[in-house]
């Protein structure tokens, strides 16, 4: 069911806990509400729909993705950026890397690792960083 997206920066700072196969509710909340922002959002968290758990979803194409606990285990191709939030206003400067491998966990809490690129790697990074408590 889609949820309201927050722009409290004091829980959006929190560092999230690890999603449980208990939380699946979450992420399918999460994936509805993306797909509800679709015109405005390639990314979400779970922390941007009010619930504190490592969870994010994102568009890969058409098709929307989301992975529980996830954890980006290599990195290359640095470069600079400026990105927009949904939580919050205007735009700021990050860095991102073009390439990365992530370790996560499926709606079936099945364990998998994936390498993306481009502008999904960067959207996933933006969202691992909510996930960290890191806002751009």
């Amino acid at each position: 069911m889609q949820q309201e997206i927050i722009h409290d920066i004091v829980f959006l700072s929190k560092k999230s806990l690890p999603a449980q196969k208990s939380d699946i509710k979450i992420a399918e909340d999460l994936r509805d509400t993306l797909i509800a922002n679709s015109g405005i959002a390639i990314g979400l968290a779970a922390n941007m729909i009010g619930k504190n758990k490592r969870i994010i979803a994102f568009y890969a194409g058409m098709l929307p993705i989301v992975m529980l606990n996830p954890t980006i285990i290599k990195k290359s191709d640095e470069y600079s950026v400026e990105e927009g939030c949904l939580s919050l206003a205007g735009t700021r400067k990050t860095k991102r890397y073009d390439k990365i491998v992530v370790e996560y966990r499926d709606l079936n809490f099945n364990k998998k690792t994936q390498e993306f690129t481009g502008l999904i790697a960067e959207t996933i990074q933006h969202e691992v960083d909510h996930c960290n408590g890191i806002l751009i």
